[in-house]
């Protein structure tokens, strides 16, 4: 299996709580980290899939169990691009 970087955003930005972090933990996240930045809650996954489609789903089904929605997914540019 193949290792996929990419990072969830929560809906609503709820605050980042111990409790919330254990919470994602016990639902599956526990390949991600969680913080905050300018308001924004973002969850950093690190997550072995067959295919990035699954690692995505997984980690969204995660979040949901955890009681959070999530607005987006973000994957960084340079992990596409080519070598020259």
């Amino acid at each position: 299996m193949t290792k996929y970087e990419f990072s969830l955003i929560l809906e609503g930005s709820p605050d980042l709580t111990e409790d919330l972090a254990d919470e994602l933990f016990a639902a599956g996240c526990d390949d991600g980290t969680p913080g905050t930045c300018n308001g924004v809650f973002t969850i950093d996954f690190h997550r072995e899939a067959a295919t990035l489609e699954a690692a995505i789903q997984s980690a969204i089904a995660n979040v949901r169990d955890a009681g959070q929605t999530v607005a987006r997914v973000e994957i960084e540019a340079d992990l596409f691009a080519q070598p020259a």
